[in-house]
């Protein structure tokens, strides 16, 4: 597998990407909005892709991949991101948990897996948080224990994003007790449509349902469906994360509403608003090169937990001071719905909380200076 990606093959899949945000826009088929990534869902629009390519790009072509390295995926996600596309349908899927059952699932569970993930067939949702837990991830209650030919799991998940919508969950679970909190954690992939797993809406402030509360009740999981070693899942789960926080909607989900900030300064004599816009233009020019970096270390087959923790860390800064520097402006003076900073300024509480809060992020940051 050709890990170093050339330009031309970039600038063909941004050519690609581009071609196909523009028709789905101009058939006015959907509008570009900040954090489409999480709230922005559409199945026809995630096949279409699937239907080019675009989805499980770096997987072996023997699970339906493309074969291309993470720095071909990148200049994709960049581009989808920027457009504001609906992404919601596949993004979770193609980004962790396709990479995490490629790493540590067994043969079994990759054929049965990756293939669907790939075609849009499969739509995972997460299964981490816990009410109570805080941000603290390895505070799991939810339970699995042993079961003939599998594992019957106990709990209760929450802030579960497009559960009502998703196919599989991704769930992590404590199978057993011990005096680390770390320990005894195991990762399972388990069937939305099974028998005692029930999903309740959480509408947010603007009236949008996209979290949810899930619910297991005895739920049956075949032995194959673990992912990885038995009582191992926090490391898994470690390296898993820094997909999701090494990517690059650590930095773009308000793009839409960034990019309408950058053309208004453009038309305006406020300098002090031009050393604003400028000192974020070169912020975000940093932070790309942070996204490569990570993007980089996956092709040569590295887990970047400080690197994706890092580029999270200042990512969020960055979306918080571009909300900032919004108000400043017209655009951010009647914030709606259905305007762009509208959007920006709902999602950006959950900024600093999913993947990690700021804290979680600085001490892995600081385990692993001390490692170096």
């Amino acid at each position: 597998m050709d890990h170093f990606a050339p330009q031309e093959s970039c600038a063909a899949l941004r050519d690609e990407v581009r071609s196909v945000t523009s028709a789905w826009r101009s058939q006015g088929r959907y509008s570009p909005r900040s954090d489409a990534w999480l709230r922005a869902f559409d199945l026809e629009f995630s096949k279409e892709l699937a239907a080019r390519g675009l989805i499980g790009m770096t997987w072996p072509a023997e699970f339906g991949g493309g074969e291309r390295s993470n720095v071909e995926r990148l200049a994709v996600t960049e581009e989808l991101l920027r457009a504001g596309a609906p992404v919601a349908a596949h993004w979770i899927g193609d980004r962790q948990i396709g990479p995490a059952i490629l790493r540590h699932g067994s043969r079994e569970l990759q054929e049965e897996i990756l293939p669907q993930i790939v075609s849009v067939d499969a739509i995972f949702c997460l299964g981490m948080s816990e009410p109570e837990a805080g941000s603290d991830l390895a505070a799991v209650r939810t339970t699995a224990t042993p079961a003939d030919g599998g594992w019957r799991l106990n709990g209760h998940k929450i802030w579960t994003s497009h559960a009502h919508r998703a196919t599989h969950a991704y769930v992590l679970a404590r199978t057993e007790r011990t005096e680390r909190k770390h320990h005894g954690l195991t990762e399972f992939v388990v069937d939305m449509g099974a028998a005692g797993v029930m999903v309740s809406p959480i509408v947010d402030l603007a009236g949008e349902h996209h979290f949810n509360e899930v619910r297991f009740e005895d739920v049956f999981i075949p032995a194959h469906r673990v992912i990885g070693e038995i009582g191992a899942g926090w490391r898994q789960v470690v390296e898993q994360l820094s997909f999701e926080r090494g990517g690059a909607e650590r930095v773009l989900s308000s793009y839409p509403v960034f990019a309408q900030m950058v053309a208004h300064a453009a038309q305006q004599s406020d300098s002090e608003l031009r050393v604003v816009v400028g000192s974020l233009v070169s912020r975000l020019a940093v932070l790309r090169q942070l996204c490569w970096e990570v993007a980089r270390a996956l092709d040569s087959g590295q887990a970047p937990v400080q690197q994706a923790a890092a580029l999270k860390y200042l990512g969020n800064a960055f979306e918080r001071d571009v909300i900032e520097a919004l108000r400043r402006t017209e655009l951010g003076r009647e914030p709606t719905m259905s305007s762009s900073f509208g959007q920006a300024l709902l999602a950006s509480p959950g900024f600093g909380l999913r993947g990690g809060s700021a804290e979680v992020l600085l001490s892995l940051i600081a385990k692993q200076e001390t490692r170096a």
